[in-house]
């Protein structure tokens, strides 16, 4: 799967912050508008968006946990395999410097 079809999550988490804002600024717009279901509709959006943002703050800090959980094993794994791990960066490095050299 390419990163056009699955965006990582800090850019997903970015995105979701500015269709929010954008909502925010409609909210703001249309409070001079009046009537029964403009009221319903703009408290609804309300609190549509406080849910949104109590879930977008749990995604974050799941995406931090997660990337600290990532950083540590591999941390673990480099300490524990200095050999392979080297040959591994050699091994990439070489492949990203014949990439580079094609062009």
């Amino acid at each position: 799967m390419t990163e056009a079809q699955h965006p990582p999550k800090d850019k997903l988490v970015a995105d979701l912050k500015a269709v929010m804002a954008d909502a925010e600024e409609l909210l703001a717009a249309t409070a001079s508008q009046t009537g029964e279901r403009m009221s319903e509709l703009r408290e609804r959006m309300q609190e549509n968006l406080r849910n949104a943002r109590h879930k977008m703050g749990d995604l974050e800090d799941a995406v931090r946990v997660k990337t600290r959980e990532v950083a540590r094993a591999t941390d673990d794994y480099v300490h524990e395999h200095p050999w392979k791990s080297i040959g591994l960066a050699a091994g990439v490095g070489l492949i990203v410097g014949l990439l580079i050299s094609r062009r």
